[in-house]
């Protein structure tokens, strides 16, 4: 199924670009950028470097394949939370769900992370990708991992595998959640978030044609349970999306309905305590929960809008704080 007239894009070969100036910047950005033992590129976002916002927001847009735009902004919708992430794409379903999404699980002994970039598109081990239809090349590719070490070589010749790219030409992001620019890039993918749940509900994707996301930045936590909660919660409690698809109004008026965080029914509690309830095993968790707070549906062939949800600044301060 063809979901997007992007299908000709390469989102490596528009990435690659951020990738390098990334790197050129690295020292005004507060990045330390070193050489693995096995050739790889590594970009410490915020381990032992100081990383920051914009560092973040850069980051972000690697994420999303380069098809997304990322801004910091000033939002009085939260009293205490003054500065959001607004978030929208050229292509978004490409972008968000074919680079952005952290889908590609890489593990070994004690270290674990899910990859999210361009490489998920060259490496294809995710289901979606059949459905999207999509898949790119390059000889040389990037993947951020929310991670607070190194990977070691057996992660890194595991994804030289999959991608059939050589270590040398491969470059990975590392943004803990505790870091500032962790915070940002995780925050920013309040519109994925969405068009994953947009997913899940089973909508068609090929009737979605547009979107927008916004969501409050937290304060970071030294502690990962908070930090991951925190970051969880800007969407949940303070996300906003508007989506714009084409189909018929009642199509249309139960996306509306079922999209935002408040229709699960482990809504109600901070994440974090929702998390450590299940003893940290997020397949107990309903997956439905992982949506923004409050969404708007335009329907383009009738002009019609649909609202759901709502903001939750009491359940928002007491995660924040």
């Amino acid at each position: 199924m063809k979901t997007t007239g992007a299908s000709n894009v390469s989102i490596n070969k528009r990435t690659n670009e951020l990738v390098k100036s990334l790197l050129t910047n690295a020292s005004a950005l507060n990045l330390q950028v070193s050489e693995h033992d096995s050739g790889a590129m590594i970009v410490d976002a915020g381990i032992k470097a100081l990383g920051g916002l914009e560092a973040g927001r850069q980051i972000a847009e690697i994420c999303m394949g380069g098809l997304g735009s990322v801004a910091l902004q000033n939002d009085s919708t939260f009293k205490n939370w003054p500065l959001s992430v607004k978030v929208h794409a050229k292509s978004p379903i490409i972008s968000c769900l074919g680079s952005q999404y952290a889908g590609w699980a890489l593990s070994h002994e004690k270290f674990f992370s899910l990859g999210s970039g361009p490489a998920r598109a060259i490496a294809q081990r995710e289901n979606i990708f059949k459905e999207l239809a999509y898949k790119d090349q390059s000889s040389h590719t990037s993947l951020v991992l929310e991670t607070d070490q190194i990977p070691p070589n057996e992660v890194i010749e595991k994804v030289s595998n999959d991608t059939g790219i050589r270590t040398s030409n491969l470059t990975f992001i590392l943004t803990p959640t505790r870091s500032l620019a962790g915070t940002v890039q995780i925050t920013a993918r309040v519109l994925e978030v969405a068009l994953h749940k947009l997913h899940a509900v089973h909508f068609p994707l090929e009737q979605f044609i547009d979107g927008y996301g916004v969501a409050p930045i937290p304060a970071p936590s030294p502690d990962f349970l908070t930090g991951m909660g925190r970051t969880n919660d800007a969407i949940l409690f303070g996300g906003f999306v508007h989506l714009y698809v084409n189909c018929e109004d009642d199509a249309a008026e139960n996306l509306a309905k079922a999209m935002p965080s408040s229709s699960s029914k482990d809504y109600g509690r901070p994440f974090a305590e929702i998390f450590k309830a299940v003893n940290m095993d997020f397949y107990q968790i309903d997956p439905l929960l992982f949506s923004p707070a409050k969404v708007t549906v335009t329907n383009m062939k009738t002009g019609k809008s649909f609202f759901a949800g709502a903001f939750d600044e009491a359940l928002l301060e007491k995660s924040f704080n």
